[in-house]
């Protein structure tokens, strides 16, 4: 899905270079709209009217805003709760702590009860302020993940932005070299012009659709590289031939047809969804029981190079 701000309505592939803000609330605006709302020094979210500061707005890391709003309320409440598995008696009070923890994410998230959750909070931290101070020192594993996810996605960013300006160049160029094309074989070509005109039409129509396939992935979504497709001969399994110096090894036919294999549990399913069968194991008991047969003194390195 395109990123678009709500505001101009401009729109990440009309403008590769747009960026996209966001705020306390979760509202997200581009770069040019937040600089005409703080033109004056204040302003309020075009969204919901709350008063904000330019501070307030941050650029966007994630293509949903909400999602920015939870990271940033998230790092915010760990900072203070901050406390770890062996600081608490038993696992279940531990637990206890981490769904606390989310409920408080989750209200301030979805605007649920604020007030009583701001109060929550401020207890908790007067409550425990020493042990605050002291847990900070320690970065939480929460914490470390959140700016893994974060430095994860601004590498996508930006490797989307690189592509894009590929896009956006190459489209550039091929509209500069139909142009060129059109011109000369209007001015030197001997055709009717009606006729260079509609080839034209069809060849930038053309282009125009491998552009877009390219930038698409045709019904996928996603940009790819063009594939090279390399035709091969099948595979064809070709039998072992085996040398050996001694009784020839039974078959697998011989196996049945003498009763060996009724001393050998039937294969399971899942067994013979991956090419197991119990032919198999009956013959691999019956060659190792036959394995001292095939050892003949003084020609073991003569029998391995056949």
């Amino acid at each position: 899905m395109d990123q678009v701000c709500p505001r101009c309505k401009t729109t990440k592939y009309r403008n590769p270079n747009m960026k996209l803000m966001v705020n306390v609330c979760g509202h997200n605006l581009c770069e040019n709209c937040v600089e005409l709302l703080f033109v004056k020094g204040s302003g309020a979210c075009p969204e919901c009217d709350i008063p904000l500061r330019r501070g307030n707005y941050r650029v966007q890391l994630f293509e949903n805003a909400q999602i920015d709003k939870e990271v940033d309320i998230r790092r915010r409440i760990l900072k203070d709760f901050n406390r770890k598995q062996e600081d608490f008696e038993t696992l279940r009070d531990y637990n206890d702590y981490l769904e606390t923890i989310e409920d408080i994410i989750f209200n301030l998230t979805n605007n649920i009860e604020i007030l009583e959750t701001n109060k929550q909070i401020l207890t908790y931290k007067e409550k425990n302020k020493e042990e605050i101070i002291k847990n900070r020192s320690r970065y939480s594993k929460d914490a470390l993940e959140i700016e893994d996810i974060i430095a994860t996605e601004n590498k996508n960013c930006n490797l989307k932005r690189r592509e894009l300006q590929v896009i956006e160049e190459a489209e550039k160029a091929a509209k500069v070299r139909n142009k060129e094309k059109l011109i000369d074989d209007l001015m030197f070509g001997e055709g009717d012009a009606t006729k260079i005109l509609s080839e034209h039409r069809e060849t930038v129509k053309q282009e125009e659709s491998r552009m877009k396939t390219f930038s698409t992935g045709q019904d996928t979504g996603q940009s790819i590289l063009p594939v090279t497709v390399v035709e091969e001969a099948p595979y064809i399994y070709d039998e072992p031939i085996l040398v050996v110096r001694g009784p020839e090894p039974p078959s697998k036919q011989m196996l049945v047809d003498n009763g060996f294999i009724q001393h050998i549990r039937s294969a399971a399913a899942p067994e013979r969804a991956g090419g197991y069968v119990e032919t198999l194991g009956c013959l691999r008991a019956v060659q190792e029981a036959m394995a001292g047969l095939y050892f003949v003194p003084g020609q073991i390195g003569e029998r391995w190079s056949e």
